[in-house]
């Protein structure tokens, strides 16, 4: 049986789910290049605004062996830290759905993500430390840009197990919801953010990474705002507003 991250698209939203639920998500070797090649292509559809990763059973994900988390390459030429990499730099905004304990490598994964949305009974942890691991650049540096330095030295150093509320608290999870309400509010935030304006929607999200990493392009950003001054979609906004009525639009 087949139990690779599998890539579904509908219209303006793009889902990748882990299926192996047996070993709690725990990614393998071939699941790295994967992953990535599903990112790329979505990168490509110009349509697709937002990319969910979800994942099925108890847990979202353990992570992967110790081994894949140092930058070496494996023989699919992918690391785990370029794969996260490639999560973070995705074109559309992206979506981490957590059902469940988020472990390991995995817990990288989310926070490259735009939005995390958890449940009472998620939790976490980074045994980098407990396992004689240190961790590779990109992840120090996401760990301490969408974490805070202190959050980032409490999770690295100390190896502690958090739980929901904590991984809330510090900004891991962007908001808790009832079990049973998880998938309902993942497709309410999927639905609001696909009915932003694409050329704004996907620029800040771009420049806000960049700020966040303190490699903000002044001349990209420029061009950005330009593309959206001159755009029909910012004629489209202001008449919708004026009509009172949803705005339809269209990306240029």
């Amino acid at each position: 049986m087949d139990q690779s991250p599998v890539l579904s698209v509908a219209g303006k939203v793009a889902t990748i789910t882990l299926s192996r639920p047996d070993v709690a998500n725990r990614m393998v070797p071939e699941d790295l290049r994967t992953v990535v090649d599903h990112v790329h292509a979505v990168n490509q559809m110009d349509e697709v605004l937002v990319l969910r990763l979800m994942s099925t059973g108890k847990y979202f994900c353990s992570g992967f062996n110790i081994g894949s988390l140092t930058e070496e390459k494996g023989e699919n030429g992918i690391s785990f830290g370029q794969l996260v990499d490639v999560v973070e730099q995705a074109r559309a905004v992206t979506i981490a759905g957590l059902q469940g304990g988020v472990y390991g490598g995995a817990t990288d994964l989310c926070i490259a993500c735009d939005f995390r949305i958890g449940v009472p009974t998620c939790d976490t942890f980074m045994p980098a430390a407990r396992l004689g691991l240190h961790y590779y650049q990109g992840g120090l540096e996401r760990y301490v840009s969408r974490l805070g330095l202190n959050a980032a030295k409490r999770m690295f150093l100390t190896a502690e197990k958090l739980d929901a509320q904590t991984m809330l608290d510090i900004g891991f999870l962007t908001e808790i919801v009832p079990a049973d309400q998880l998938q309902t509010r993942v497709d309410a935030l999927t639905d609001i953010l696909a009915s932003m304006a694409p050329i704004p929607l996907l620029g800040m999200k771009k420049h806000l990474n960049r700020i966040a990493h303190g490699t903000l392009d002044v001349l990209d950003l420029e061009k950005d705002e330009l593309r959206s001054q001159m755009s029909e979609d910012l004629r489209e906004g202001g008449l919708s507003f004026k009509e009172r009525r949803k705005p339809v639009f269209r990306g240029v």
